[in-house]
């Protein structure tokens, strides 16, 4: 079967910088999965998204998405995926309502084929009575709730999540991972970061902890836990590979 992303060898060093953010990094990702990239600060995790969402140019190594390059098929890649950051991307003098009418128009969708989405994500998502209010009046839960409908409302067939649940309460975190396990069960692909290792076991098919830019196990939640001496979980897997040291980052 061929892989929905293929990456080759990619290496990734930014100007100035001592070490290298990723290094010679390969890996296979398949329709259908759900697939965690965990490490500490610092290991990669971020370049590699922002390279697959063409946002960064990889120093060497190339991949594809889909079969497509972006130097070839940008508009194609960009159609395909969608993307959530950790970061609220809403306007927040506009209502949850207004902001995702302007992020569907900005992915082509208009009328009532947007109408419809909206709504039944809003409501899924215990937010459809709040649709007409300010963003700036909604809690972090609900903003991040929000923000995953905006990544989300052209039907991407490869998501990227960067910390989906990051700073939210029990029932925001779990009407979230609910509504991402329908939208893999539709035949959505979702690669997704985390520190939460718990909800990454939980919630993932397959994982990779990766460290100073470089894959150091992957495979499903319990082929790792099995292959790590004395490991009850992903937390204990993912410190014996990447140790106790502190990774504070500037």
């Amino acid at each position: 079967m061929q892989p929905i992303i293929q990456i080759e060898s990619i290496t990734k060093k930014y100007k100035e910088a001592d070490a290298f953010a990723l290094n010679n990094f390969t890996l296979s990702i398949f329709e259908g999965q759900v697939y965690g990239l965990l490490g500490p600060n610092g290991a990669g995790k971020t370049t590699l998204i922002s390279i697959l969402c063409g946002l960064v140019q990889p120093t060497s190594g190339h991949f594809t998405i889909l079969g497509y390059k972006y130097a070839t098929h940008a508009n194609e890649i960009k159609k395909a995926i969608g993307v959530v950051p950790q970061e609220y991307a809403l306007y927040p003098t506009l209502t949850a309502r207004e902001n995702l009418v302007y992020f569907g128009s900005m992915y082509g969708l208009s009328g009532k084929q947007l109408k419809t989405k909206i709504n039944e994500s809003l409501d899924f998502l215990g937010l459809l009575k709040f649709a007409d209010k300010r963003i700036e009046t909604f809690s972090g839960g609900m903003k991040r709730r929000i923000n995953l409908i905006a990544g989300i409302l052209h039907n991407p067939k490869v998501l990227f999540l960067d910390e989906p649940t990051v700073g939210v309460d029990v029932q925001s975190k779990n009407a979230i991972l609910a509504y991402l396990k329908q939208l893999n069960q539709n035949g959505t692909t979702i690669i997704y970061t985390s520190h939460h290792l718990m909800e990454a076991e939980d919630f993932c098919s397959d994982i990779a902890i990766i460290d100073r830019g470089k894959i150091y196990i992957q495979g499903t939640p319990k082929q790792i836990i099995a292959s790590t001496q004395n490991a009850r979980n992903l937390e204990d897997v993912f410190i014996a590979l990447t140790g106790k040291e502190l990774r504070d980052v500037i």
